[in-house]
């Protein structure tokens, strides 16, 4: 885990933003109290030992990653998924892990920066796992801005494999889509100032946010401000997670 310091941030994507989104607005000032983030997605080798521990709410499938490998980052698991382990996790430890808020996996993301990567205005696939090939499919460009095209591995990388930021997070961007607590919201309207989740408590039903793009897209949906969205129960194979906690915990 790592120590995130609090601060303030402004939320979501400039409207000049290349190939930005309309769901990244409006953009917004964001107050985040200091918290703890995995320093990497979870693993394939911490998938299985979570999934070991008693249940609490809901059976965990022991291996569910297509793309094998103990460092692996864990896919093919669900929000469900990602919740359950949470629990198992915290139930084990005593402390209180849980998914990230989206308000804080961005600003944990751009680690007090403001260009659409961490490292800058553009990325290339030495700094990161994603698709650096146009896709020709969808009209998506493998490069973005006045970056190059790169290679596309067409599987994860070990977490951990590429460059920090600046909070000393790794795969922030690529590599897998990550969960978090949040309910799925087409914009930032009425979106929470203080980064706790957004969740609307009388939906029984709603779409989960996903942030930071995955080894099969390209490069302008890995940027800090991108999101997506798909139901709680769908697990696929660039859907990941890490864990968060509160600041006042002991670290592990």
């Amino acid at each position: 885990m790592v120590l995130v310091p609090g601060g303030e941030f402004w939320m979501g994507s400039p409207e000049d933003e290349l190939d930005r989104y309309d769901d990244e607005g409006p953009r917004h000032r964001v107050s985040v109290p200091t918290f703890l983030m995995g320093k990497f997605p979870v693993s394939q080798a911490q998938w299985r030992a979570v999934a070991a521990l008693p249940q609490v709410g809901r059976a965990l499938e022991p291996d569910p990653s297509e793309f094998k490998g103990a460092n692996r980052p864990v896919e093919q698991v669900s929000w469900d998924d990602a919740v359950e382990f949470c629990r198992r996790l915290s139930q084990h430890s005593g402390r209180d892990y849980r998914l990230p808020s989206e308000a804080e996996w961005e600003y944990a993301c751009r680690a007090e920066t403001s260009t659409p990567f961490h490292f800058g205005e553009t990325i290339t696939t030495d700094l990161a796992n994603y698709r650096g090939t146009d896709n020709k499919e969808r009209d998506l460009s493998g490069s973005y801005g006045r970056g190059p095209k790169g290679e596309y591995r067409e599987q994860t990388t070990e977490v951990g494999s590429f460059l920090a930021n600046g909070f000393g997070l790794y795969d922030m961007h690529g590599n897998v889509w990550e969960w978090c607590a949040d309910d799925w919201h087409n914009n930032y309207e009425g979106a929470p100032n203080d980064a706790s989740a957004w969740v609307n408590e009388n939906r029984t039903e709603s779409k989960k946010v996903l942030r930071g793009g995955s080894w099969d897209v390209n490069p302008r949906n890995c940027r800090s401000a991108i999101r997506y969205d798909d139901t709680p129960d769908y697990a696929f194979i660039n859907f990941g997670f890490r864990v968060a906690c509160a600041a006042s915990r002991t670290l592990p």
